[in-house]
C-alpha cells in the first residue's frame, strides 16, 4: 500500500514518542509498503537521512517530509492537504485531528492512540473520529487504554489492542555483561541498570535509595534530558557507585542493557511523560520490550499495564516506591545465579510476539 504517516513529534528529537513512530514507519516499510512520515517543521533540525538512521537505529530507511507550519494547529490541516494530493491507500496517525480530516475526505483510517484525549478539544477530535464514517480502525497501546475510552466515550467496532515493540535484530549479538562493561569503561562490579528520561514517575529517588542500600553494586542510569541529568547527577554527587550516562542514540542501547546484570523499571505510581500528564494506567513502555530482548532479568514496578505484557515467571514485581522490597528482590537476584537465568529466558520468550514486524502485521491484518 502507499501509506501517508502523520505524527506531531519532532524529528528528531530524544523523545520516547519519536523514537516509537519511527519505528512503526520502519516496520510498515520492511512489510514492503511505500510509506512517506510527515511531521512538523517547527524549528531547524539539520539532520541528514544517514543521522537519523543512527540517532533511531534503524536499518531501513523511508520518506520523511518536514511540513513547514508555526503551530500544531495548522500542521495537521497543511499535512492532510500534502496526503491528499499523493492519493495515498491509507493515513496511518497518531493525531486526532489528522485522522479526523482524513476520514472527512473519505481516505482509509488507523489512528493508533497512547493516552486518553487531552486538553480542552482532543475529546471533540475524538468523538468525531468515532462518528465519522469510513473505513477506519482505532490501535490503543493497552487494553487498559482501550476500556478507558471505551468506559469515557465509546470506541469503533474495529479495534487493534498493539502494545509497543522491539527490534530483535538490534539484540542479536547480546554481549556478556563483563565484555559490555569492559567497552563501556564502566567498573567491573555487579550492575544494576535503568534506561529512559529522568522525567518525574520514573523511579529516579528509588534507583538512588537503591544505590545507597547497596554500595557494591553498579549503578547505570542510561538517557535523560540534559537539564535532567545534570540535576540528578548533583544529587548523585556522594554515591561513588552511580553514574547517569545521559542521551544515547537508540542504536548504543543494547550494549549498555548488556552491561546490566539486573534491567530495573522502578515506576512510581504516577508518570509523567514530554509533555507530563499521568500515564501510570495505560502506558506500555518501550523499555520493558527492549529489556525482555536483552535477556537480562527484569524487577518492575507492580503495575496492571505492564502485567498485560509480563507475568511472575519472566519478571519480579514489586511495588511502587517500596525501596526496601525493590532492595531484596535485587539482593535476591544478584545472588541467584539460576533464578537471573530463568526469568532472562521467560521473558525472552515471550518477546517474539511484540516486534515492531509483529506488531504492525496484526495493525493491518483484514484492513
Amino acid at each position: 500500500m502507499k501509506i501517508l504517516a502523520i505524527a506531531m513529534s519532532r524529528i528528531p528529537s530524544p523523545n520516547a514518542n519519536g523514537i516509537q513512530v519511527m519505528k512503526v514507519c520502519q516496520a510498515l516499510t520492511q512489510l514492503g509498503h511505500d510509506l512517506t512520515l510527515l511531521v512538523p517543521d517547527m524549528e531547524p533540525w539539520g539532520s541528514t537521512r544517514a543521522e537519523i538512521s543512527e540517532h533511531y537505529g534503524l536499518e531501513k530507511t523511508f520518506k520523511i517530509r518536514w511540513i513547514s507550519t508555526k503551530s500544531r494547529r495548522t500542521f495537521t490541516w497543511r499535512a492532510l492537504r500534502e496526503a491528499r494530493k499523493s492519493s495515498p491507500d491509507l493515513i496511518y496517525s497518531w493525531s486526532p485531528q489528522s485522522t479526523a480530516f482524513s476520514l472527512l475526505h473519505r481516505l482509509p483510517t488507523i489512528h493508533e492512540m497512547h493516552e486518553p484525549p487531552l486538553g480542552r478539544f482532543g475529546p471533540l477530535w475524538y468523538r468525531a473520529f468515532l462518528r465519522l464514517g469510513g473505513d477506519k480502525r482505532l490501535v490503543t497501546i493497552t487494553r487498559a487504554l482501550r476500556d478507558l475510552l471505551d468506559a469515557d466515550y465509546g470506541i469503533p467496532s474495529d479495534v487493534v489492542i498493539a502494545p509497543n515493540g522491539v527490534d530483535l535484530e538490534q539484540y542479536e549479538t547480546n554481549a556478556s555483561p563483563k565484555f559490555a562493561r569492559q567497552n563501556l569503561g564502566i567498573e567491573e562490579a555487579p550492575t544494576v541498570c535503568c534506561t529512559g528520561h529522568l522525567y518525574a514517575g520514573r523511579g529516579v529517588e528509588t534507583f538512588l535509595r537503591l544505590a545507597e542500600k547497596s554500595p557494591g553494586a553498579n549503578f547505570l542510569w542510561v538517557g535523560g534530558q540534559p537539564d535532567d541529568v545534570h540535576i540528578w547527577r548533583g544529587r548523585a554527587s556522594k554515591l561513588r557507585n552511580v553514574k547517569f550516562t545521559g542521551f544515547i542514540h537508540n542504536a548504543e542501547l543494547p550494549l549498555y542493557q548488556s552491561a546490566a546484570d539486573i534491567l530495573i523499571a522502578p515506576y512510581e505510581s504516577k508518570i509523567a511523560g514530554s509533555s507530563g500528564g499521568d500515564s501510570a494506567s495505560v502506558a506500555s513502555p518501550m523499555k520493558i520490550f527492549d529489556y525482555m530482548a536483552a535477556k537480562r532479568p527484569i524487577i518492575t514496578s507492580d503495575l496492571p499495564v505492564i502485567r498485560e505484557v509480563l507475568n511472575e515467571d519472566a519478571a519480579i514485581f514489586c511495588p511502587p516506591d517500596d525501596v526496601d522490597a525493590w532492595h531484596a528482590a535485587v539482593t535476591r537476584l544478584l545472588d541467584d545465579d539460576a533464578l537471573r537465568d530463568k526469568l532472562a529466558e521467560n521473558a525472552y520468550a515471550l518477546v517474539g510476539e511484540n516486534t515492531w514486524l509483529a506488531r504492525q502485521k496484526k495493525i493491518l491484518a483484514a484492513f
